[in-house]
């Protein structure tokens, strides 16, 4: 991959925002992708190739079921295969998705602990969580030339793995102490973490997130070292820090968490994430962009690409080569019917996943009530993937149920339209209250316009004839530099009470 032609190919266009996973045409034509390639709170990117398929597994926190993998062709276009994790275990961070002799592994951290869960398919089943009773966070897994296996951890050190992967079978030990960071940067903090590793050549290469993922627009980055051996010593990279923010004008803050791999021809990238400046609350997005070798034996960023510009993608159709041929767009959508038997697999209950709570019937999705508050009810929640949208749902109510649809940050922090039997209620960060008395029996739709934060609520009895009512939201300071927790502002429905609430017909619609 020659860097005169990226260069090349870089263009300077006028591009609308993302849609959910899907690649914008413009007027070169398809092709060219623009960042983010997942729009919304998909932090911490695990990437693996196999063959010529690319997955990718995220960081789920208190979402459930969690760890859910997706499947690409081109890297930009991505559509859902399953959850890897249906048992609560607590707030599950950054993870990593390998392939070790035809069986896939996710390693993550949760509840002070490490565990793995183990498929022979990509598409499941996918087994319960196996404790490795080893602490530390994100695991990164590597093997050896003789095929050992071992876990790198955020602190710097390591630990061997069983054959297996299923054990840890050693001591901790310390390996590497990170890159110095300038004191006169601003960042959050030092905090090493992320290991990720690969071989390439005669070398290992560590690549590392330093800075704080979070704080100052410019905390977080990529760092990359290279050692002859998986335990080191390691070299810092002469081009460290590989990515980062460094001017708070720029699109993309805290910059970090990066994962290099090749992809099926032979060229090489890195998955990373980053905040949108302006979008804070929206979470740490998915970012992409082309990595590039020196001829002694370095990565780095080429020249000339920027993580906010059109950049050229791969072309399946061309054997993954690096080209402006067409790529089709993925058929991925939040709107949903509820058809069938089962919740699709973008839907998550906040902080639990009880399988007698709700069940699909009629394309209907009946949600039992729980708790006195929004925050109690465990929300069935969805990542909006836009500045502005537009969304709605129909509800039927049964028995004392309150039924809402509401922007939840966390069990204490949130906001939306409810109703119950008869009446319509606002709830204005927790303060909830009638708005709108006697006007409905049993049955309603709700719908939510948030144009940049700023959000205007709405009801109907039809479904066509909308009222707004008199109070409104400005939700832009829902995220994680006030509240923490590391989570975004995310799309809920919520069945509150005592009884049951229906809900049918769930849009989502971008507005431009």
């Amino acid at each position: 991959m020659k860097k005169s032609i990226i260069i090349a190919l870089i263009i300077h266009l006028s591009f609308s925002t993302n849609a959910q996973y899907q690649t914008k045409t413009n007027e070169k034509g398809d092709g060219y992708y623009l960042n983010p390639i997942f729009a919304g709170d998909y932090p911490d990117p695990s990437i693996l190739r196999d063959g010529n398929d690319y997955y990718i597994v995220h960081s789920s926190f208190q979402y459930y079921p969690g760890l859910l993998i997706w499947h690409s062709k081109d890297l930009i276009n991505w559509t859902p295969v399953t959850n890897a994790l249906h048992k609560y275990v607590g707030s599950v961070w950054a993870p990593d998705l390998v392939k070790y002799k035809n069986k896939y592994y996710v390693y993550f951290p949760a509840n002070n602990t490490n565990y793995v869960v183990t498929a022979g398919s990509i598409d499941g089943p996918w087994s319960d969580p196996i404790d490795l009773k080893v602490g530390n966070i994100n695991p990164g897994h590597i093997m050896d030339d003789e095929g050992k296996r071992y876990l790198y951890f955020s602190s710097g050190g390591y630990v061997p793995l069983s054959d297996d992967g299923l054990s840890v079978k050693g001591e901790f030990k310390h390996s590497y102490s990170g890159w110095s960071i300038p004191r006169e940067w601003t960042i959050e903090c030092f905090c090493m973490e992320g290991p990720k590793l690969v071989k390439r050549g005669n070398y290992y290469y560590l690549t590392v997130a330093e800075g704080g993922t979070a704080g100052p627009a410019t905390s977080h980055m990529v760092i990359s070292a290279r050692s002859k051996s998986p335990f080191g010593p390691w070299e810092n990279s002469p081009y460290n820090p590989i990515i980062r923010t460094k001017e708070s004008s720029e699109r993309w803050w805290s910059q970090g968490h990066g994962t290099l791999f090749e992809d099926a021809t032979g060229n090489w990238w890195m998955v990373f994430h980053g905040y949108e400046n302006g979008h804070y609350n929206m979470g740490r997005q998915t970012l992409l962009q082309p990595i590039e070798w020196t001829d002694d034996g370095w990565y780095k960023t080429p020249d000339g690409i920027k993580t906010d510009e059109p950049i050229i993608g791969i072309h399946p159709a061309k054997g993954g080569e690096r080209s402006a041929g067409e790529i089709s767009n993925a058929a991925f959508s939040l709107n949903d019917n509820f058809e069938g038997r089962e919740l699709k697999p973008h839907w998550k209950f906040f902080g639990e996943y009880d399988t007698s709570k709700f069940y699909l019937v009629d394309n209907s999705l009946v949600i039992n009530a729980k708790g006195h508050s929004v925050g109690e009810s465990s929300p069935l929640l969805c990542i909006p993937s836009d500045h502005s949208y537009i969304t709605q749902v129909e509800l039927i109510i049964e028995g004392e149920a309150t039924g809402g649809l509401v922007l939840f940050y966390n069990e204490n922090a949130y906001s939306g339209i409810l109703a119950d039997k008869e009446n319509i209620l606002a709830n204005l960060g927790g303060w909830q209250f009638t708005t709108e008395k006697e006007v409905i029996k049993n049955h309603v739709f709700l719908r939510l316009k948030n144009i940049n934060n700023t959000v205007d609520m709405y009801y109907s009895i039809d479904g066509e004839n909308w009222n707004k009512i008199e109070s409104s939201l400005e939700v832009s300071s829902l995220h994680h530099n006030v509240l923490g927790g590391f989570l975004s502002l995310r799309i809920g429905l919520c069945s509150i009470g005592d009884g049951k609430v229906k809900f049918k017909n769930f849009i989502y619609k971008p507005v431009k």
